[in-house]
This record gives structure tokens, C-alpha cells and sequence, in this order.
């Protein structure tokens, strides 16, 4: 791909920031991949506090997190998802619960659907059939694009399939006898920088025109060095594409719990911020070394979706 050959010219361009650092560039496009802790509940608190540059948030479910209910939503936004299709075909249980959400107040702007249906449960993923998924969407997200609500592709994993996936889903709502129209696609990615770059240019260029969301990105399993580069790269890349709405980087947890890796995570073993995860809140570098713990490390089985520990976490604590 031509993007390719470009890639060390864009790499050049990119300011890379040094461990100690000034504060890191602010953005409101950035959000949070919510990962709640019930051991460690403070932890929860550390993305919203005083200096936070984060806007939204997310937490793979239909319901806004307890820990931010003295929130409102224009101070945090609560972006919901239909994490998975329901077995019944009549069930209607996501776009009711975002309808009573928006009577109640929510303002309720944007819907996530779909956590890497591509992927199979044992990764974490919802492992959903194309005509399933097509058929819950024009019951639970055609309404709600009908009221305003802007709605998301379905959010597979970084891989060939997923484009397979993607196309199938799409084929399907025709055979279904509808036009199922999105408002932006969500990437999810772990792996290094090129690749990154190359993967959201055959996005583009298999769906030109759309908005783009990376709710789930890092670099999984390198070293420190590595991982704050390619975060610094990353962060500032997508500031500077026009067409990338909002991005959320996957580490809101300790590093002795980071299924992607020690380096990865935003918090260290013993709760405090890394480098990464102060810059990513526009703060500056803390040099915190994240560690990893023998005893609480997880199985990192994919580096393409989310440890299926982590989103069962999602769902047991909101």
C-alpha cells in the first residue's frame, strides 16, 4: 500500500516525548475504556479527578458506571453498547434501556454495538453471526438512529476477518431489506505503529467518508520503552487526522492485572499513574515503572481483543 511507503516519513514528522517530559498534549477527542476495580475501588476515581482530560467513557454495557453517578453527562459522557445480540429475536432490552435513559435525563448522543463479534468468547469477544447481528440492529439501532442517536459499526478485532465480518454484516442488512447506515466505525488494535497506521488506511479506504473511533488500542506485551513510544506516536497521530472523532486507549487498570502486558497499563502494581497514564490525562511524566505481579498475571491469549477476564469484570461491576 502506498500508506506504507509513507510510514517513515510520518513517523519523522511525530514529536516523540522522553520519559521526563513536559505535560502531554491535551485532546478532546480522548476517552476512557472503563475497567472497574472492586479490590482497589479509589482506582476508579484517579480518571476523573481534577486535571482529567477525559470527555466520555464506556464500560462494554447498556448502563452508565456507578462510580461516575455524581457525574453528569456533559462533564464525563456515558457512550452505551450492545455488547452482544440477545437469543431472542423479540428482545428489546438495549434500545429500551437507552430510551429510558435519554427520558431520564441522559443526553445520550452517540451507541456503541457489538465488542469484536468476529472473536470468540473465550478471547473476550461476542462471537456473533453477520445475519444475527444484522437482524438485532434493525430491531435495537435502527430506532435509535431514527431519534438522533449516532450509532457505530460493529467493533471487530484488528484482523482480516474482521473486514470479512464487517462486509457480511453490511450484505446481510440488504438481504434483510435494509440500508444499515453507520456513523462511525470503531477500530480495535494491539500491536506496533505501522501496523496501526496501515490498519486505519484500509479502513478508510474500504469505507471512505466515516468517521473514525479507536475504542480499544496498545501495544501488547514489549517493553517500556516501546510502549511509551508507540503511545506518544499513537495519541499524537490521532489528534492530527480530521476524520478520527475520539480515541481510547486500553490500560485503565494496575499492571499486575494488564492482560496486554505490564507496560501497557496506565496504573502501576501499586496503583499510580505510569508515564502513560498521566500523559494520556494531559499530565506529565510520573516515572512510575509499572511491574508485573507473578501472581495476578493474566493469560494473554490474544493480542487482537480484549481478555475475556477483563470484560466479565466490565459487566460483574458497573
Amino acid at each position: 500500500m502506498q500508506l506504507l511507503a509513507q510510514l517513515p516519513l510520518v513517523l519523522a514528522a511525530l514529536p516523540t516525548l522522553a520519559s521526563g517530559a513536559a505535560t502531554f498534549q491535551k485532546s478532546s477527542k480522548r476517552g476512557l475504556v472503563f475497567v472497574p476495580n472492586s479490590a482497589h475501588p479509589s482506582d476508579n476515581q484517579i480518571w476523573v479527578e481534577s486535571g482529567s482530560d477525559l470527555t466520555w467513557y464506556y464500560n462494554y454495557g447498556l448502563q452508565p458506571s456507578s462510580a461516575y453517578a455524581n457525574r453528569t453527562q456533559s462533564e464525563f459522557e456515558f457512550v452505551p453498547m450492545l455488547w452482544g445480540a440477545p437469543s431472542s429475536t423479540t428482545d428489546n432490552t438495549f434500545l429500551n434501556g437507552v430510551k429510558a435513559l435519554i427520558s431520564g435525563g441522559r443526553n445520550i448522543s452517540h451507541v456503541l454495538t457489538f465488542n469484536e463479534p468476529d472473536g470468540s468468547s473465550s478471547t473476550g469477544g461476542s462471537n456473533v453471526d453477520p445475519a444475527v447481528a444484522a437482524t438485532t440492529w434493525i430491531r435495537e439501532i435502527v430506532p435509535l438512529q431514527k431519534q438522533g442517536v449516532k450509532c457505530g459499526a460493529p467493533a471487530v478485532t484488528g484482523s482480516n476477518g474482521g473486514f470479512t465480518w464487517l462486509a457480511s454484516f453490511f450484505d446481510a442488512c440488504q438481504s434483510q431489506g435494509t440500508n444499515c447506515t453507520v456513523d462511525f466505525i470503531p477500530i480495535h488494535w494491539y500491536g506496533n505503529f505501522e501496523g496501526l497506521a496501515s490498519h486505519i488506511g484500509q479502513v478508510v479506504g474500504t469505507y471512505p467518508n466515516t468517521s473514525i473511533w479507536i475504542t480499544e488500542y496498545a501495544l501488547n506485551n514489549a517493553d517500556l520503552a516501546d510502549s511509551q513510544s508507540f503511545f506518544n506516536t499513537s495519541a499524537e497521530y490521532f489528534d492530527r487526522l480530521s476524520y478520527v472523532d475520539r480515541y481510547s486507549y486500553f490500560g485503565s487498570f494496575r499492571s499486575s492485572v494488564s492482560n496486554v502486558g505490564p507496560n501497557a497499563a496506565m496504573l502501576t502494581q501499586k496503583g499510580e499513574l505510569t508515564d502513560i497514564g498521566s500523559w494520556y490525562l494531559g499530565g506529565a511524566a510520573t516515572n512510575n515503572i509499572p511491574k508485573a505481579s507473578a501472581a495476578s498475571q493474566l493469560s494473554s491469549a490474544s493480542a487482537l481483543s480484549v481478555g475475556l477476564a477483563v470484560v466479565a469484570a466490565c459487566f460483574v461491576l458497573l
